[in-house]
């Protein structure tokens, strides 16, 4: 749990550093937001929608014509139920295409873990209460996460018990035999195979996996070093394109862990780097990159400044860090369509872009086999190939926030005039990660409005796109 935070300010002053702005790899949004920042999902639209901090309220960051989120406009969505505006919720963007928020940390500002929750769809711009699983007062510091059929699975805090949601009928079904440990601050990680990764903070030094097909929880064995710190928080885990599974300590250690090959056994972890300076990433974001490579945010005993490190798969580099102000403790990281990283800062009125130098490998990319050759604006159509849903969760924060963009995004560039257009993508066949050689599927809606003409297509996953198709918009 994090401390409520007062809103810091934001510092141009920084940008004088002309050693580091030569070789800046941030860059601040041209329009910043009006309102105090919060978690960002990105809809399956390729827009942003941001949730402003301790309020009922959303915003959407929309791209350019040139499909630049530099130069993005905010318009501001449907606001949540009017008793329900919390920070540090479990979330997602569900396969049907809506966005689900359930709980959250210190509702309307006061000192609660409120269990409300609600469900946007994008298609009407409206919200939907959506009940609490039976006898939970509270849903706060819970991890969550989107499993490979498309089920919203929730850890509760304050036992080991954790809850499945029905997406079409809103109810929660309890169910997952046992877990060792209670899910107060842990973070859970889908894997290959569809299991569920989690490190716990009660039993420590030990990990367990949440086996879907068994409805039960196993042992992962052990991390080499402690990756908790004395206040039970933990950093996040992210899985890589080589299939390993980066966790980040709130301790200043860090562990990689490598699926077993038959899912029901353990899998093998071993020591990752310490993070320099003795930081660590209690309550902090990362991202994976399109090379493969991990952002981190890190701080030294909460406070300033924070430290920004790569990790290329074996040790960190020291990154640039944002041109802006720094908020003390913690800010909010979301993959673009891009591949560039959105990073919030939260409570405050200042979002950067970050644009890595690397880039993917092309056996990464979606490949798109079956698609129209002539669409029609406003219509609907299917679309099919392999890795639509990407190889890595995109980006993570833990308990407080879940920000993953395993899903397909379909992006229509007309070749006349190079303007971008996305088309709404749902019912994806699958949520899972690294599905590798296995044909999957989804739909898209045609935008309306957009320009007719010859076309070029392509489907992102966590801002790697495939080779583009041409299609002739009518």
């Amino acid at each position: 749990m994090k401390l409520l935070r007062a809103p810091s300010i934001f510092l141009a002053a920084l940008l004088v550093f002309s050693g580091i702005v030569s070789s800046q790899e941030w860059a601040p949004l041209n329009r910043q937001p009006i309102f105090l920042t919060d978690t960002a999902l990105l809809l399956t639209d390729g827009t942003v929608m941001m949730h402003e901090d301790l309020s009922p309220n959303w915003w959407r960051l929309t791209p350019d014509n040139t499909g630049s989120y530099l130069n993005g406009t905010w318009s501001p969505l449907a606001s949540m139920p009017p008793d329900y505006g919390p920070n540090d919720f479990a979330s997602a963007v569900l396969a049907d295409g809506r966005a689900l928020v359930e709980g959250g940390e210190h509702n309307l500002g006061g000192n609660n873990e409120t269990p409300l929750g609600a469900i946007y769809d994008p298609t009407t711009n409206t919200w939907t209460n959506v009940n609490p699983p039976s006898g939970w007062s509270e849903i706060g510091d819970s991890p969550a996460v989107v499993l490979s059929d498309g089920t919203f699975m929730l850890g509760q805090r304050s036992s080991a018990a954790t809850a499945f949601f029905n997406a079409k009928a809103l109810t929660w079904t309890l169910k997952g035999t046992g877990k060792q440990d209670y899910s107060n601050e842990e973070g859970f990680n889908l894997l290959p195979d569809g299991t569920v990764l989690v490190v716990d903070t009660g039993k420590v030094p030990y990990a367990e996996r949440y086996i879907p097909s068994l409805d039960k929880w196993i042992s992962a064995g052990q991390t080499p070093q402690p990756l908790v710190d004395t206040y039970s928080e933990i950093g996040p885990g992210l899985l890589r394109p080589d299939g390993t599974t980066f966790y980040m300590g709130a301790s200043s250690h860090t562990a990689i862990y490598t699926p077993p090959a038959q899912f029901t056994q353990r899998g093998k972890w071993k020591a990752g780097p310490d993070f320099p300076d003795g930081n660590g990433m209690g309550d902090m974001p990362a991202a994976v990159l399109p090379d493969g490579n991990v952002l981190c945010d890190t701080f030294r005993n909460g406070g300033f400044p924070l430290h920004f490190y790569i990790f290329d798969g074996s040790k960190f580099v020291k990154a640039a860090a944002p041109p802006g102000g720094f908020n003390p403790t913690a800010g909010h990281m979301l993959v673009l369509p891009t591949g560039q990283i959105l990073f919030i800062q939260s409570d405050t009125f200042d979002v950067e872009l970050y644009t890595a130098k690397g880039t993917y490998k092309s056996s990464w990319a979606p490949t798109v086999t079956s698609a129209p050759s002539t669409v029609i604006r406003g219509q609907t159509y299917p679309i099919s190939g392999t890795q639509f849903n990407g190889l890595t969760a995109g980006a993570n924060y833990g308990d407080d926030a879940q920000m993953a963009t395993n899903y397909p995004l379909v992006r229509i560039t007309n070749t006349s005039t190079g303007h971008v257009f996305y088309a709404r993508t749902h019912d994806h066949s699958s949520m899972g990660v690294a599905t590798g050689k296995k044909k999957v599927s989804s739909h898209f809606d045609v935008p309306p409005d957009m320009e007719t003409g010859g076309s070029k297509l392509v489907v992102v996953a966590n801002g790697i796109p495939s080779q583009p198709v041409a299609v002739n918009v009518q």
